[in-house]
């Protein structure tokens, strides 16, 4: 007796409703779990190099980071979990730094891997936080755009400024420290290059406004 493999996929697809917590798509379904899986990894991170920061600052900066980035997890697990509405609305994570960059070059000695895991040191330390949110805002962005369930797209959308928001305060507070410094080209080019580009007034025919 033979299987008709297209009865068989007809058979095993949802043509009506479906409960909110079965309310997710494959891609979904691994997308977030990676989402989720790497979440948990900075919050380790974050952990884990806690004791070893000496500036006060980056520690504040730490801790209202970590915080955030907890809230943040248990929401988005909550509604991946349930596929509805979590009991707490999402956050915007507003940094206190300002937003004065140092721009320039100085001279500074090469940068080289550690030999032992006694040189870390708050350079290390704050490159490995702003890592976080730079992998963290790319991971979120494109598993938004494979999110079905509305509740879980939203939520992981909303996270991605504040992935940046957070990166950007870590990399003012570099710079600030001189850990990463910031060159400019210079200001013919900058004028050349941001005046490249002018606006469209095209009205293609047929096309309504």
């Amino acid at each position: 007796m033979t299987q008709n493999p297209q009865g068989q996929m007809h058979e095993n697809m949802h043509t009506g409703p479906v409960p909110p917590e079965m309310n997710h798509g494959g891609h979904e379904m691994f997308d977030v779990h990676e989402v989720l899986g790497a979440a948990i990894a900075g919050l380790n991170l974050y952990t884990i190099l806690r004791p070893h920061v000496q500036d006060q600052e980056l520690l504040t900066i730490l801790d209202r980071q970590f915080h955030f980035m907890q809230e943040e997890y248990n929401i988005t697990t909550e509604c991946f979990r349930t596929g509805q509405d979590p009991s707490k609305r999402t956050q915007r994570y507003m940094m206190k730094e300002n937003n004065d960059f140092v721009f320039g070059m100085k001279p500074s000695p090469p940068k080289k891997p550690m030999q032992t895991a006694n040189e870390i040191n708050d350079e290390v330390i704050s490159g490995y936080l702003l890592g976080v949110h730079k992998s963290g805002a790319s991971l979120k962005a494109m598993c938004a755009l494979e999110t079905t369930n509305p509740v879980v797209r939203r939520v992981l959308a909303d996270s991605v400024p504040n992935c940046i928001e957070m990166a950007y305060e870590m990399s003012i507070y570099q710079n600030k420290h001189h850990y990463y410094q910031m060159p400019q080209l210079a200001q013919q080019d900058m004028q050349q290059i941001s005046n490249a580009f002018a606006p469209s007034h095209i009205q293609p025919k047929g096309m309504t406004q």
